[in-house]
Order: structure tokens, then sequence, then C-alpha cells
């Protein structure tokens, strides 16, 4: 009895091995990069994080088929690196000696990549199925169109140099009617200013109390004098 039961795990374990084993039909190819996503935080990988692995590949299995009947042991690892890098297959449970089509493992780690990510801390770019495509993030739609951002900025712009030509409009007309008040204040203050005419400055006439001559009015303290 004892020949028996260890001649078929033998067998079954002989059969493992060459459904999973690397570029095996409906094999993948699987590598993290822990130390390099969480530095100090990066946890060891072992036995332990291998269970893990194995589990949440069976869940996406059982999530993407609900009549799937995968279990743990039905995912197999080898070729396991110090680099962490191994490969896997699932197999059919109802056999168990044959592999699940590549197309189905495929679509149920697309579908479940998000959760297997989160198990191991780790992102599409740190945990790596080398043959499965990542699954992209839908971009993101902004709420306002560029054109329209656009068009806002140079109406502003279009707007403020409106503002400011008027504005110095404004105060070029307030120095134009400044100037003519100033002189008028000037000549009713009677304030004599000088001019230049041919080089030569001479004295403006005050409008309001007149100029004497100096020599005439010499002329008549002289001879009018009693």
């Amino acid at each position: 009895m004892l020949r028996v039961l260890f001649l078929t795990l033998s067998v079954a374990a002989i059969a493992h091995a060459e459904l999973c084993k690397p570029d095996a039909q409906n094999a993948f190819k699987v590598r993290l990069s822990i130390k390099t996503a969480l530095g100090d935080n990066a946890y060891a990988w072992d036995a332990n994080e291998e269970y893990l692995f194995k589990a949440m590949v069976a869940f996406a299995m059982r999530r993407y088929s609900s009549k799937s009947t995968t279990q743990i042991s039905n995912v197999l690892l080898c070729n396991v690196t110090d680099r962490v890098s191994f490969w896997f297959v699932v197999t059919d449970s109802s056999k168990n000696v044959t592999t699940v089509p590549g197309s189905e493992v495929e679509a149920a780690i697309r579908m479940n990549r998000n959760r297997i990510n989160s198990a191991f801390l780790l992102s599409d770019k740190t945990l790596q199925f080398l043959k499965i495509t990542s699954t992209l993030s839908p971009p993101v739609k902004r709420s306002t169109p560029v054109w329209l951002i656009v068009f806002g900025v140079v109406l502003c712009l279009i707007v403020a140099g409106i503002v400011l030509l008027v504005i110095a409009g404004i105060q070029q007309r307030k120095k134009k009617n400044k100037e003519p008040t100033e002189r008028e204040n000037l000549e009713e203050k009677g304030e004599v200013t000088v001019t230049v005419e041919n080089g030569i400055p001479c004295e403006t006439l005050d409008l309001k109390a007149g100029h004497i001559n100096g020599v005439f009015a010499a002329d008549d303290e002289r001879f009018t004098s009693l």
C-alpha cells in the first residue's frame, strides 16, 4: 500500500514538473521587484508569500468563472529564483493532469490585477506578468475642454489690454487739461516769466501791475520834483 501511494505521488510530481517549466504551454513568468517598490520596508519572499500568490491566482480564476472549482493546489510554481522570479501554471481541477488554457488565465489575471497587486503592496511595474499586458487605467476626462481654457486666457489678456489703454488715455487727457489751468493761474498771480526770443532772454510784461522802465523813472524824478 505504501509503495502504491509513493508511486502515485511520484507520478504526480513528475506530471506537475512537466506541466510547470519555463516556456511550457499555458505557463506564465512572473517577476517581482519588492526591494525597488518598498525599499527598507521590503519583505522576504518565502513559502508563505508563495502560498499567498497561489491563493490570489486561485481567487482570480474562481472569480473569473463562477462555476470554477479551482483550488490552491491547482496553482503550480516552478523555477523560483532569489531575485524573485518564477513560472506558474493553473491545472484543470477536474483532470489535474492538464493545464487551463492560457487565454483564460490571462483574462482572470487582467480582471483581478488590482486585487493581486494590493495583496503584495506592488504595482503593475513591480509585479510583472511578462506575457500578460498591464491593464491600463482609463484616461482622465477633463471637466473643462482645453480650448475653452485657452479662449478664457486670451479673452482676459484682451480685456486687460483695453483697460490699460483706457486708463492711459484718461491720464493723458487730465495732463493736457492741467497745463492750461496752471498757465492761467500764473497769469492771475501776475508772476513774471522769462522767455527767450532770438536767443536773448526777455522779461514778459506783468499784465496786472505793468513794468516800469528804470531809465524813464530816473528822468521823471529829475524833472518833476519841486
